[in-house]
C-alpha cells in the first residue's frame, strides 16, 4: 500500500496497531518501500512465530523481541506517530505516542494473546493492541487526527466476531475515514502463521493495486 501512497500523500501522523505498529514506526523512521519489502521477506521473519509452550501461550517471544529490538534501534520516527496495546486481564486499550515508545512496546503491540506471552511495562503486561482492534482510529482521533486513509487487513470472519464479542470504541463522526481494504481475500490463518515468501509478494503487489486505486479519492 506504501508503495501505491507514498508519492502522492505524506502523513502528519501514523498509528498502528499490531503489525501494522511496526510498519507504521518504520515508514515513519524513513523507511523506503524497498526497505520494508526486503524486512518481510527475510527468512529470519519465519522465525517470529516459533513454537513452544509456555505458561500463558504457544510461541516463543525470542525472536519477537529481538526484531523489536532491531526496529527500535534502527528507526526513529520523523513524523507524529503512535501505537496501541491492550492492558491484560483489564482489556484496557492504550495509546502509546511516538515519543515514549520502546522495543518493549513494540514488541507488546505484536504480542499476540495466547501466542506470545505479556510483556509487562511499568509493573503491568500488555498484549498485541489488535486485540481490541486492528484498526485504531480512535487512537488517530485521540492524538489528533481529523482526516485518516485506514487500512483494514482484517476482514476475515474469526476478526469480524471478535469485534462483536469484544467491544471495542468508535471514533466520533468528526473523523473523515477513508477506508482501503484487501480487494482479494488474503488467505487463511494457517498463511498468517506459516511464512512464505511467495504469499508476502502476493499481498504487497495485491496492497499497491489497491492502493493506486484509492489514490483518487485520498488526493482530491
Amino acid at each position: 500500500m506504501w508503495k501505491a501512497l507514498r508519492e502522492c500523500f505524506q502523513p502528519d501522523l501514523i498509528v498502528g496497531a499490531s503489525a501494522g505498529s511496526w510498519n507504521g514506526w518504520a515508514i515513519a523512521g524513513g523507511c523506503t518501500q524497498e526497505e520494508l519489502e526486503a524486512e518481510w521477506l527475510n527468512p529470519r521473519t519465519a522465525c517470529l512465530m516459533e513454537f513452544g509452550l509456555h505458561s500463558t501461550g504457544c510461541l516463543r517471544p525470542d525472536a519477537l523481541y529481538a526484531s523489536a529490538r532491531r526496529l527500535f534501534e534502527r528507526y526513529r520516527p520523523r513524523v507524529a506517530f503512535g501505537l496501541t496495546m491492550v492492558e491484560v486481564p483489564r482489556l484496557r486499550l492504550r495509546v502509546v505516542p511516538g515519543c515514549e515508545v520502546t522495543w518493549q512496546h513494540l514488541a507488546a503491540s505484536c504480542a499476540i494473546p495466547l501466542g506470545f506471552p505479556p510483556v509487562r511495562i511499568g509493573g503491568k503486561r500488555y498484549v498485541d493492541g489488535g486485540l481490541l482492534g486492528g484498526l485504531p482510529l480512535v487512537a488517530a482521533q485521540e492524538m489528533g487526527a481529523t482526516r485518516a486513509v485506514a487500512l483494514n487487513v482484517l476482514t476475515t470472519l474469526p476478526f469480524r466476531l471478535l469485534r462483536r464479542v469484544l467491544w471495542t470504541r468508535q471514533p466520533s463522526a468528526a473523523l473523515h475515514v477513508i477506508r482501503i481494504e484487501p480487494s482479494t481475500r488474503l488467505g487463511s490463518l494457517r498463511d498468517a502463521v506459516i511464512w512464505s515468501p511467495s504469499n508476502i509478494r502476493r499481498w504487497i503487489e495485491l496492497g499497491e493495486r489497491d492502493g493506486n486505486r484509492a489514490v483518487t479519492s485520498i488526493t482530491m
